[in-house]
């Protein structure tokens, strides 16, 4: 159960957080780090072997989308396998190659929350039925279609599509926090060391937060030997010793966030972020009985778009670690 109040907040100048939370301040600092990778425009894939009705949807829908176009399913596949994930498909039915029924099903097992909508001339009632009812399409318009009118059904597809991740995201949250929660009491149970516990339990972090590296290292009034190293591609290097993120973590017992390092004038200069090319860092300090007992590293090549929930589950999860720990070390 989440606490309704946690210690007061504490930001200091610049561009990286000194923070500790109360939950008013971590929606304020969450809006922040989800902006940062939010994209301007929902992107919609519009399909027609016709290439004046294919410019028509372009006009029509490039200022509220980030539209791409194919003039085949062929070419709609091969641009999803590159483009990844839209939020609504339009594609005609009378198409060579392949229908417009029969290219939206190969979609599906990919891209299961995408919306799709036929536009078709044609009565293909078996086809279009066969499509709804396995719930391949959202809506079919027939042509000549009204511009209104296909402008109110993608609005609606794309606020359902919305609903749709929404609901998809929150479920695999929990699932991942369900999971996070039971490794750190199932390796509390299995480890008979401290030593030993550190490397699961970092890689349990690094995968729940999708980070590029994480480390969880003991502290001992400064950082021990003692470490778990997780990295996602084999490249990640302990450099917390010379980090000036780390030494605040430990000096303050408070969790310290760089967000974008490479437009953080303290930090872009900083050889050990530049040679790792990691781009957003934050540590928390794992504390038990204001004793700081170990850091938690969490590293990623790209700027932070972590959530609030999420660092509410970083701080709750830390806290577990420091029981943790305390209890093997007895």
């Amino acid at each position: 159960m989440i606490p309704s109040r946690l210690p007061e907040p504490r930001l200091a100048k610049g561009t990286y957080l000194f923070m500790t939370y109360t939950i008013p301040e971590l929606d304020t600092i969450s809006r922040q780090l989800m902006s940062l990778d939010r994209p301007k425009k929902a992107k919609m894939l519009v399909v027609d072997d016709e290439p004046d009705n294919l410019d028509l949807l372009y006009r029509t829908f490039r200022r509220d989308f980030q539209v791409l176009k194919a003039e085949s399913g062929v070419h709609a596949l091969e641009l999803l396998a590159n483009e990844g994930e839209v939020a609504v498909i339009i594609s005609d039915q009378r198409m060579p190659e392949m229908k417009g029924t029969e290219f939206l099903s190969r979609t599906v097992p990919q891209f299961p929350d995408t919306m799709r909508i036929i536009l078709t001339g044609f009565t293909d009632v078996e086809d279009l039925v066969e499509a709804i009812n396995s719930g391949q399409v959202y809506k079919y318009i027939t042509k000549p279609w009204n511009p209104d009118e296909l402008k109110a059904v993608v609005q609606r597809a794309a606020e359902t599509y919305e609903l749709l991740k929404q609901r998809t995201e929150e479920l695999q949250r929990s699932q991942s926090q369900t999971a996070l929660l039971y490794n750190i009491v199932r390796v509390t149970q299995e480890s008979t060391s401290v030593e030993a516990c550190l490397e699961p339990l970092a890689t349990a972090f690094g995968k729940t937060f999708h980070a590029d590296g994480c480390i969880l290292q003991r502290v001992d009034g400064a950082l021990a030997s003692a470490q778990g190293i997780y990295s996602a591609d084999g490249s990640i290097e302990n450099w917390l010793a010379k980090d000036p993120l780390t030494q605040a973590a430990i000096a303050t017992q408070q969790m310290q966030v760089a967000v974008d390092i490479p437009a953080d004038s303290n930090l872009a200069t900083a050889e050990h972020y530049s040679a790792s090319g990691t781009q957003a860092h934050l540590i928390v300090p794992v504390v038990y009985r204001e004793a700081i007992l170990a850091v938690l590293s969490l590293q990623w090549k790209k700027p932070c778009t972590l959530r609030e929930d999420e660092l509410v589950l970083l701080h709750l999860s830390a806290q577990q670690v420091a029981l943790a720990i305390a209890c093997i070390s007895r």
